[in-house]
């Protein structure tokens, strides 16, 4: 009796469990990026469908949002003022960990798309994705956005609403610009799918970027041998030092 009640638990039990009716299959149109000396940035295109199990619910139309997060980093947020005739820092604040870089691509504008209680529990909008926990400041808001301008002048933060492309609720693709001055690491692309500004499905995965070549070699040399690379550098300084001097010599007495 024991056994029937085992297999009959095994058989049912898939039926129980509820399938998500949309999920998302997607890809990349490269999961590497190579800095090198002369690198001056590079376009990721994301691309894929919608697979579903049941009929396209009817429960408000289908939006897509696609984000790509660079590694975390603490920063110190400096305010300046003037005072006694002069500009000088008058409070600083350190926020635990702040996206070297960070885009999020819509296929409607933000607040369209999703609710602030879904935004909130899966990190989705710049503001969420800066962590600045161990932040108290009455201020905080304002040096949380002095960041997001900092960067997003940089071109390291990038809001690209109504930038994704659907087609009948079921292909979708973008484009984002990573700029020259990306920070090496581990990247992560996440793509969602929302009805009714609630999240249905998610997707997730990885882009590497890494310097190669003399770009390696130098960050490699600075970091891991200080020694030596203060002493090449200081023997190029003086060679080319030297150099310049002979050509302006012999200028001169041509």
């Amino acid at each position: 009796m024991k056994r029937l009640l085992l297999i009959l638990a095994l058989v049912l039990a898939p039926l129980s469990a509820p399938a998500e009716e949309e999920t998302v299959v997607a890809g990349l149109s490269q999961n590497t990026v190579s800095i090198t000396a002369n690198f001056v940035g590079s376009e990721i295109l994301i691309f894929g469908a919608v697979q579903r199990y049941a009929p396209v619910p009817d429960d408000g139309p289908l939006q897509v949002i696609i984000t790509i997060e660079g590694p975390d980093r603490p920063v110190t947020v400096r305010r300046m003022d003037r005072r006694y005739g002069i500009w000088m820092n008058t409070e600083a604040v350190d926020i635990d960990a702040a996206p070297t870089f960070y885009a999020v691509a819509t296929t409607a504008p933000f607040g369209d798309v999703i609710s602030d209680t879904e935004d909130l529990r899966h990190r989705i909008s710049i503001t969420r994705a800066i962590r600045a926990v161990g932040t108290h400041t009455e201020r905080q808001a304002d040096f949380t956005e002095a960041v997001i301008r900092v960067r997003s002048n940089e071109g390291l933060y990038q809001l690209l609403e109504n930038a994704v492309t659907l087609r009948n609720e079921t292909l979708f693709d973008t484009s984002i610009r990573l700029p020259a001055n990306l920070v090496e690491g581990d990247y992560t692309a996440r793509i969602f799918l929302a009805r009714g500004r609630e999240v249905i499905s998610s997707y997730e995965t990885e882009i590497s970027v890494r310097k190669v070549g003399l770009e390696r070699m130098i960050y490699t040399l600075a970091h891991e041998r200080p020694l030596i690379y203060g002493l090449l550098s200081l023997a190029i300084a003086i060679a080319a030092g030297w150099l310049a001097s002979a050509v302006f010599r012999y200028i001169r007495s041509g």
